[in-house]
């Protein structure tokens, strides 16, 4: 039986990759002045959401998560036809998306008491997410059935890292999402925070003086994820996320790809600009890197 595959705009896939694997995507909005929101990708590029934080670091510009209505609308659309419905969604911890989808779920079903609909915590954000939508994606077009995908998701999803550096944790800060970096924000130092995204929330990984230093040091995390799980980075989708700054973010990606090819082997690394969904959280200067097992390792 096919089914769908939905994700929320933190996935940050660009439209060739929604294209190859059929994706639907259900957009947040962000806003600069709290009164006109726009739906990112559909109303407002990327390139000029970084643009205006940089040219205005003054503004925090917010984001007004997909409602209840939103999902109904979308999961409604395929459960007339009778097709089961896959939806995977930012960490709950920064946002309220899986709970709109959950709730979407439960009034889609009173109506429809035979619908399939299976919302996923991917327990990620931007590129990770946007690695398990490309699992999912992979699974649909390689026949995996519908139950067997949504289990191999849930086992997945405790796969899934972001290990990434930002400018300042200025933005985090103003958006109370700092969680443990509260020891960094009081710093009067100008240290640049190293952090981790694991389980769904940020964690402090560690800091360093120079951009430099703490970029280098996300592949060190990298390193020591596989040190400490003893998995093999050969089972592993890769994707370095970057944003306001294209070359840092070609350049990095370079370093990273050539690294896990000396690790590895030939293994493919997607290059994601990171939305505007997380950029509100992290600022225009994010730079790291995503994995995710991949599901060939789970049949």
């Amino acid at each position: 039986m096919d089914y769908k595959i939905i994700s929320d705009g933190c996935c940050d896939l660009g439209k060739d990759i929604i294209d190859r694997y059929q994706l639907r995507i259900v957009p947040f909005c962000i806003s600069f002045d709290e009164e006109n929101y726009y739906k990112e990708i559909e109303e407002i590029g990327i390139r000029e959401v970084y643009d205006r934080m940089v040219d205005n670091p003054d503004v925090y510009p917010k984001t007004s998560l997909p409602s209840v209505q939103n999902y109904i609308d979308v999961f409604t659309e395929y459960v007339e036809q009778g097709i089961p419905v896959i939806c995977i969604c930012f960490t709950p911890s920064l946002s309220g998306s899986y709970n709109s989808a959950c709730n979407a779920k439960e009034i889609v079903c009173e109506d429809y008491p035979d619908a399939k609909i299976a919302v996923i915590n991917s327990q990620a954000a931007t590129v990770s997410q946007g690695l398990m939508v490309i699992e999912a994606g992979r699974m649909r077009q390689d026949g995996v059935p519908y139950e067997e995908s949504v289990e191999i998701l849930e086992k997945m999803k405790k796969t899934n890292r972001i290990f990434f550096t930002v400018g300042n944790v200025d933005y985090l800060k103003h958006g109370g999402r700092i969680g443990k970096l509260a020891g960094l924000a009081s710093s009067a130092l100008a240290l640049k925070p190293l952090i981790t995204l694991v389980d769904g929330a940020i964690e402090a990984s560690g800091i360093g003086r120079s951009r430099k230093k703490t970029i280098a040091k996300t592949i060190d995390l990298l390193d020591g994820y596989f040190a400490e799980t003893g998995d093999s980075m050969k089972e592993y989708s890769f994707a370095v996320g970057f944003g306001y700054d294209v070359e840092e973010g070609e350049k990095f990606y370079k370093q990273v790809e050539e690294h896990i090819k000396e690790k590895a082997g030939e293994i493919p690394v997607s290059l994601i600009q990171i939305g505007a969904t997380i950029a509100v959280h992290t600022g225009p200067h994010a730079l790291g890197i995503g994995c995710v097992k991949r599901y060939e390792c789970y049949r």
